[in-house]
């Protein structure tokens, strides 16, 4: 009951901060409340009733103490600005300039402090959500109160690393090794999924935050292993995210630890849903590996599998598709709460309907694209796996008629 009485008083905290937030970033910008089209005005009434209203609430946290100075010397400087209007002439209009900078100075100042403090109470909150991970045995899950509150802690911090970089706020980061607990609660089997997946997705927001920092920890610790063994659509999501923000050095990683026949594996998944982002991770790994990664999905039979999936129903060729698209039924695949809109999604509209309706057309052709304009090989090592690619695509037919159609696409592209 303690435990929610406190939870209840900093939400009434937070709500009152973030009233005070808005009310002197509007202040700041504005501080003269006779500037044409203004809103100051109502921002410095609101602001000063909330700092009546939030004297008992502020006192409790000491953390909030350098606020109140600043609110009461706020309230201090707009009476002596509202007293020198009774006054005129140039000492009273440069007294006024004086004041209204102050002012917003103040205002700056008292924004600063909040953020700070949300800064602090958002670290606070996934710390102990962590650390209530930490301290379950390896046998145990979660009960689904338990799964709530970490998911609702682990929410309000990544909704904060999308507002941006702040040094001070990943001065908090590392000081907690957040990094460290998230990858273990992703590593830990016996929690759940969704546990598993929101410590992910917040590991890729760390990775967009700061990547200088962040990707040295993703390159050493244990998230791509984590998210292979978990193969989930969200998982392998996660992985195509990471694998474009970090490029050719987790490719590397990739190969490295064996994880690529993993990747095609996923190609047979029964969920198509599945199958199609490992489609989007192939191509990548495509777009950024070097060669010694390339090789090793072309020798645990990449080329055999995306022939297979091209012929299969959602497959085909995008030239011969686009001649009937007005004919053919749209099936529509969604692929969850990651919109397709990577380097292979950001295609001509028509095109991007093709692929709506068959993922896997023309994928052999994609591919030998993706190495053909992709930052991992070099110019003589794309020429030889186009040569590669050529031969294991006979070997791979089923016919004189599908080996000249695939092949045709490789050498020439593969867009209608």
């Amino acid at each position: 009951m303690e435990k929610e009485g406190a939870k209840e008083e900093t939400q009434q905290v937070l709500k009152v901060l973030e009233a005070l937030k808005q009310a002197s970033h509007e202040i700041q910008c504005n501080p003269s409340p006779d500037s044409p089209g203004s809103n100051s005005s109502s921002a410095i009434k609101a602001l000063l009733e909330l700092e009546t209203e939030s004297d008992s609430i502020l006192s409790y946290d000491p953390h909030l103490s350098n606020l109140s100075h600043h609110l009461t010397n706020l309230r201090i400087l707009i009476n002596s600005l509202q007293k020198s209007r009774s006054h005129h002439g140039l000492r009273s209009f440069l007294t006024r300039r004086i004041i209204t900078l102050d002012i917003s100075r103040v205002a700056g100042s008292i924004e600063s402090e909040i953020q700070s403090w949300i800064h602090r109470e958002t670290i606070i909150n996934l710390i102990r959500a962590l650390q209530l991970q930490q301290s379950i045995c390896s046998s145990c899950s979660l009960s689904s109160v338990e799964e709530d509150k970490f998911l609702d802690s682990i929410d309000q911090f990544r909704i904060r690393l999308k507002q941006g970089f702040s040094n001070e706020f990943q001065d908090l980061i590392l000081k907690s090794k957040v990094f460290s607990k998230l990858e273990s609660v992703l590593c830990r089997s016996n929690f759940s999924k969704r546990v598993r997946e929101k410590a992910a997705f917040v590991i890729v927001e760390l990775v967009k935050f700061n990547k200088d920092v962040f990707v040295g920890q993703v390159l050493m610790g244990q998230t791509v292993r984590a998210l292979m063994s978990m193969g989930s659509l969200s998982s392998l999501q996660i992985l195509y995210s990471l694998i474009k923000s970090i490029k050719s050095p987790l490719v590397d990683d990739i190969e490295e630890n064996g994880e690529t026949q993993k990747i095609i594996s996923f190609l047979s998944s029964d969920d198509l849903l599945v199958r199609i982002m490992a489609m989007d991770c192939v191509l990548e790994i495509g777009y950024f590996g070097r060669r010694e990664a390339v090789e090793e999905m072309m020798n645990v039979g990449l080329i055999k599998k995306l022939v297979e999936l091209q012929r299969s129903e959602l497959g085909g060729d995008l030239i011969d598709l686009d001649k009937v698209g007005e004919e053919g039924e749209n099936r529509g695949v969604e692929v969850g709460e990651w919109e397709r809109n990577g380097r292979w999604g950001r295609r001509e509209n028509g095109e991007r309907r093709l692929l709506e309706s068959h993922p896997f057309a023309s994928c052999v052709g994609r591919f030998a694209v993706a190495l053909e304009v992709g930052e991992g090989l070099r110019r003589r090592e794309k020429r030889w796996f186009k040569q590669e690619i050529l031969t294991r695509v006979r070997e791979a037919s089923v016919s004189d008629a599908e080996a000249v159609t695939i092949i045709a696409e490789v050498l020439w592209g593969s867009s209608p």
